[in-house]
């Protein structure tokens, strides 16, 4: 019983919230609704986050917007409808290919410059209908600033309209009728233009008809694709995918099931095309519906099925009270959306925590504001990259391990060249793929003018390496030889020890020796120490320990020679 009531309550807030992202979109505002039926169903039957809630989203909205926009107005609906079904598809290729791990390497400064660029943009784009006047420009940016040129066209009674639809969805947040604020602020309104009869007042009806019953089979029309319209698919299914990973992740199934990442990718996407079949916009995981669904008892999935089911029933028995909702109640709707989506919070956090991530917010978010939601999402998952690839490389350290007097060992900062006739052994700390194989090159103590110098460098906890680490390897073992010295590794994973004899640049044992890790934490690495010590008396070297004396009188000598 939770359910179906969770499953009501939805689909009453999913009113005011379908219409007003359809009318974001540029599209018949009916399209949200039929998006609120198709999409909660499909998706919950798929999803592994059971409360998630699959909805209009307005970032999803905007995108939708911007892809359409340069197709004329007889095109447009059936090029929403091709775009949503390509973005399904991509999600459903997600998902298939899991790459829900993929999630992780998108910077959380990245995704918050960009939602935070997203909410403000949707404010920016709903000034217009909240004032009665449209503006020109290019962008939001643009359109704004005409906007405001235009003071004197303004209509006051649409603003009258708007502001008081935004006052009610702002303090009904503070009382006990939070859940269905936005619904209140829908009906209110709307009755108010009904009773005093003003006509100058934009309503829904007089951008587009609402058609009566179910929403009908579309077959997508592929003559109407091309690149641009691929390329915005794509980008809006990675913007899907990331808000949905981040709403999933926050919740715990009653059941204790795990959640994938990957299969709610899965049952977005077959939500999606469910939603293009269906004449719908696109959807997602939605962050204040499935906080709605919790907070109001939903148990299960089914929840969300209740939820389009009872849309359903609206669409078929009210479908005329939705075609008299002004548009400037929509667009206070969206505005209050825009408003609660930013987190001055985490934006706050992410700007004192340190230059690289204030340069990411900000580039981010003026990205988002300037250029289109697909640009932005390139230029934020680029961002993410270089910002991983650059982490990974400057993380990397080397420290050497060196013997205290008690039998223990210590960290200590690497010698800069190595000593000749004793055994100095190294742990490699950070990423060693790609550069952070190349920084740990420059990082590695030089055996020249050593001699007979023995080294252990330790592996530990790295289950796979790259080709560029073991070229490092290579070009160490062959300079340490060519010392007379040699190169040992300890704690090697046995799938590494593979890649290493796989790759032909080693003959193990008489060139390079390799010591398996053990279930004991440092055992491999005395066991390597052994062997060091075991090769250099054979060479004849006098096998010594490093300890923290000796490294403290070489540093000493180092200084001395800096001096």
């Amino acid at each position: 019983m939770s359910d179906v009531i969770a499953g009501l309550i939805n689909a009453v807030v999913s009113v005011p919230d379908g219409l007003a992202s359809a009318a974001l979109a540029g599209v018949n505002p009916v399209y949200g609704l039929y998006t609120s039926i198709a999409a909660p169903i499909t998706g919950s039957l798929l999803v592994s986050a059971r409360l998630m809630q699959i909805a209009t989203t307005s970032a999803a909205a905007l995108a939708t917007s911007q892809a359409i926009s340069g197709y004329s107005a007889n095109e447009r609906d059936n090029a929403l409808f091709l775009f949503v079904v390509l973005a399904g598809i991509f999600l459903l290729l997600f998902g298939f290919l899991h790459l829900g791990r993929m999630v992780k390497f998108i910077s959380f400064a990245v995704m918050t410059g960009f939602l935070t660029g997203v909410a403000v943009v949707l404010i920016l784009s709903q000034a217009a209908d909240l004032v009665g006047f449209k503006p020109n420009g290019g962008n939001e940016i643009i359109k704004f600033a005409d906007l405001l040129r235009n003071v004197e066209a303004f209509d006051g009674r649409t603003i009258a309209i708007g502001l008081f639809a935004l006052t009610l969805a702002l303090g009904l947040q503070r009382t006990r009728l939070k859940p269905i604020a936005s619904l209140v602020a829908l009906i209110a309104p709307t009755l108010l233009v009904a009773l005093v009869g003003w006509d100058r007042v934009q309503l829904v009806e007089d951008v587009a008809v609402i058609p009566r019953g179910i929403p009908t089979l579309t077959v997508p029309q592929l003559d109407l694709i091309s690149l641009n319209l691929v390329v915005s698919a794509f980008a809006l299914a990675v913007v899907i995918a990331v808000q949905g990973a981040g709403v999933s992740q926050s919740l715990k199934n009653p059941s204790g099931e795990r959640i994938s990442v990957s299969r709610d990718m899965i049952a977005e996407g077959a939500a999606n095309v469910a939603s293009g079949l269906l004449s719908g916009i696109p959807a997602g995981g939605s962050v204040g519906q499935t906080a709605l669904n919790v907070s109001v008892g939903a148990r299960s999935r089914w929840a969300g099925v209740f939820s389009g089911l009872f849309m359903l029933a609206i669409v078929l028995l009210v479908p005329d009270l939705v075609s008299k909702v002004p548009m400037a109640v929509l667009a206070a709707l969206m505005i209050m959306a825009g408003i609660s989506a930013i987190d001055l919070r985490e934006a706050i956090s992410i700007w004192e925590t340190s230059g690289t991530a204030r340069a990411t917010i900000l580039v981010t978010f003026l990205a988002t504001l300037v250029l289109s939601v697909t640009a932005a999402v390139a230029v934020g998952v680029a961002l993410s990259l270089v910002l991983f690839v650059m982490s990974a490389a400057s993380d990397v350290r080397v420290r050497e391990i060196v013997h205290l007097p008690d039998g223990r060992w210590a960290d200590a900062d690497p010698p800069d060249k190595l000593p000749s006739n004793a055994v100095t052994i190294l742990d490699a700390q950070g990423s060693l793929f790609f550069a952070g194989a190349r920084t740990l090159a420059t990082e590695l103590p030089s055996p020249a003018d050593a001699t007979h110098p023995a080294v252990v460098l330790r592996l530990r906890g790295r289950t796979r390496v790259g080709a560029t680490l073991i070229e490092v390897l290579d070009t160490y073992d062959e300079q340490l030889r060519a010392a007379g010295g040699r190169l040992f590794l300890s704690g090697v994973h046995e799938a590494v020890i593979e890649q290493i004899k796989r790759s032909g640049k080693f003959d193990l044992d008489d060139e390079l020796k390799v010591l398996p890790a053990v279930e004991v934490i440092g055992q491999s690495t005395a066991e390597a120490e052994i062997a060091a010590k075991t090769w250099l008396n054979r060479v004849g070297g006098a096998a010594g320990d490093r300890t923290v004396g000796d490294h403290a009188g070489e540093r000493d000598r180092n200084d001395e020679r800096s001096d």
